[in-house]
């Protein structure tokens, strides 16, 4: 049986990426997820990291929660699915980590990396969909919701994770795949199926 292929979304808040990752999961058939919170364990993870009352969460304590909500996922929904030859499609993934954590809150990328290593056992995504969208129009976007515990971030700690987004699709364009999330939202989807299609 082939193996399935992971297929992760990235972007700043506000970008669109839940509702691509659905669309698209829905055109191919594919497991949709999400980090964190894509199982049980990792819901309730995920309100510990998004409450806007939790402001002493110390940068690692908040790095091995997303790691320990992504080690669960790995075992308990990506790898059974790839290995049943379903395609997965996940908002967000270890490359959020390396950019909010790493970027963002300047912990170290190198051990980022090798946390995540374990918890990943070597799975990698295919393939990086960023979409990309200009920092003031997140903000703009931001301003229409109840924000969590990221998205109250400062304009300083948003450009660190753009930046670092960028670095790491500059290191790697055989994996990542730009968007102009700028876009109508149907060309924003028409763009990724035509990128992602030849991949599978």
């Amino acid at each position: 049986m082939t193996r399935g292929k992971y297929i992760a979304f990235e972007g700043l808040e506000g970008c669109g990426k839940s509702t691509h990752v659905k669309r698209l999961a829905e055109t191919l058939g594919a497991v949709a997820t999400r980090e964190p919170g894509g199982t049980r364990i990792g819901a309730m993870l995920r309100e510990i990291l998004a409450d806007p009352d939790n402001t002493d969460i110390d940068p690692r304590t908040e790095l091995l929660l997303m790691t320990a909500d992504r080690a669960q996922l790995m075992s308990q929904v990506i790898e059974p699915a790839l290995d049943a030859g379903q395609h997965v499609v996940s908002d967000r993934s270890v490359y959020s980590t390396l950019a909010y954590q790493g970027y963002g809150r300047r912990l170290s990328v190198d051990t980022i990396r090798s946390i995540n290593e374990w918890a990943l056992n070597q799975t990698l995504p295919d393939m990086v969909v960023w979409i990309q969208i200009p920092r003031d129009e997140a903000e703009r976007r931001l301003a229409k919701r109840n924000l969590d515990r990221f998205e109250r971030e400062g304009a300083d700690f948003f450009a660190r994770i753009a930046d670092g987004f960028a670095e790491m699709a500059a290191a790697d364009p055989a994996r990542w795949i730009i968007i102009d999330g700028m876009l109508p939202k149907d060309d924003v989807q028409a763009s990724i199926r035509a990128a992602v299609s030849p991949r599978l």
